[in-house]
């Protein structure tokens, strides 16, 4: 028996190994297998031209308020301290694990791949690799090995993956979607920017052998255009680009880095050193007004003026017409794409997520005055009614129990397989 299970063990430990992605060996793979940059295209390690068509997996490792449903309760951090309100705060903790072990599982790349898209872009919190509470962990974060089983099962389905922070240290926009507290502190301090290329440098360490990632996109949609001294902030991005790109480049010289512009990714200006790395490109973001060249031209010409490849990172929440003839813009320009976001409650995605019952009353907590002990007695609705809703939204992300949004689909270029 202890022979047994002394083997067992071993073969264990020999399949765990075999499921890591190259990671930080002493045995640098050939720089050809990487995506390569020349001019305005990328091109693949057998010298294909990739155009990047896919889509977001925002929600996952950096949730939002609207894609449950909330307007109100729109970060991370508000939404935890929302739940925690309503069950406390080991089931808000117990939620989170099951929610990242449910949402996102190798079903869901699959079928992301058999649309036909060949690129993923991953948004992630920095608190996944620091010892801060976020999603049920403190101590122990798990973002490794969540982008571990995303990089497998993309190896497994020949896709590539961008890795994007979409929550810096302090904020770098300073609005809902950088879990912020309502200013892009991150331009302002000095600890925050440290520990933003220390997290880059450990994960960049981490993944320099790795070609199912074609690269690291540095921070989301930084210093968005609310506040009067937005030009101050604009003027500090690119040396704060450049300090992250030293900090990858003395452990990874193989990835390329993804560069986003000022005011929600949409503001070039502020860079005037745009090639001071030999594998940069620049992503773009957008969002409405009409699907034609003359909304990308800004975009078009900076990435002409440079040289350098131009993604749209994040586009969609359209009608169907739109995004279809915005796709046609931009495949005609050479311009790759992602949509966002992959899935989501209900609609506006490629898997919609039904609604659980009695989730509208965790919609309306949600929504009502909580600034009090008071308040928050006052509107919390029955918790087993609560944990059993919870629960049921947890069933309902699964990837059977989703609806893939066949015209969404369709629209932006991919084709729907049913689940």
């Amino acid at each position: 028996m202890i022979k047994q299970n002394i083997i067992s063990l071993l073969l264990a430990g020999l399949l765990f190994a075999c499921q890591q992605p190259a990671t930080n060996t002493d045995e640098q793979l050939d720089e050809q297998q990487f995506i390569k940059i020349s001019g305005t295209c990328l091109i693949e390690p057998n010298g294909d031209t990739l155009h990047i068509k896919g889509t977001n997996l925002g929600n996952w490792l950096n949730p939002e308020g609207y894609m449950f449903g909330f307007t109100k309760t729109n970060s991370a951090r508000m939404i935890n301290d929302m739940f925690c309100q309503l069950v406390g705060p080991d089931f808000t903790a117990d939620f989170w694990k099951q929610f990242k072990d449910t949402y996102i599982t190798r079903q869901d790349i699959e079928f992301i791949a058999s649309s036909g898209a060949n690129t993923i872009r991953l948004p992630f919190h920095y608190k996944l690799f620091t010892d801060e509470d976020y999603m049920g962990l403190s101590v122990s974060q798990d973002g490794f090995a969540r982008i571990d089983s995303v990089v497998n099962w993309c190896r497994d389905n020949k896709l590539y993956l961008i890795l994007d922070m979409h929550d810096a240290p302090g904020g770098q926009t300073g609005d809902n979607i950088d879990d912020s507290y309502g200013y892009p502190w991150l331009f302002e301090s000095e600890r925050s920017q440290q520990l933003f290329c220390d997290i880059w440098k450990k994960i960049a360490g981490r993944y320099q052998n790795e070609p199912v990632i074609l690269g690291y996109e540095l921070i989301n949609e930084p210093i968005a255009h609310y506040f009067d001294n937005r030009d101050e902030l604009n003027s500090k991005l690119e040396a704060l680009h450049k300090r992250a790109v030293k900090a990858i480049r003395e452990v990874d010289n193989n990835h390329i880095i993804l560069l986003g512009g000022a005011q929600w990714n949409s503001n070039f200006k502020p860079f005037s050193d745009a090639r001071y790395d030999d594998k940069l490109m620049y992503t773009c973001h957008r969002y409405g007004g009409e699907p034609t060249k003359e909304a990308i031209q800004d975009f078009i010409h900076f990435r002409d003026s440079v040289n350098l490849p131009m993604y749209m990172g994040e586009i969609g929440h359209n009608t169907d017409e739109w995004q279809a003839a915005f796709c046609k813009v931009m495949t005609d320009n050479n311009i790759g794409y992602t949509f966002w976001p992959y899935k989501k409650k209900n609609d506006s995605c490629m898997m919609g997520i039904k609604t659980p019952e009695n989730w509208d009353k965790i919609i309306a907590f949600s929504e009502t005055l909580r600034d009090t002990y008071q308040h928050i007695r006052e509107a919390r609705p029955d918790q087993d009614m609560v944990r059993k809703a919870m629960n049921d939204f947890i069933k309902s992300c699964r990837f059977e129990n989703c609806v893939p949004q066949k015209d969404y689909i369709t629209s932006i270029g991919l084709t729907c397989h049913e689940n």
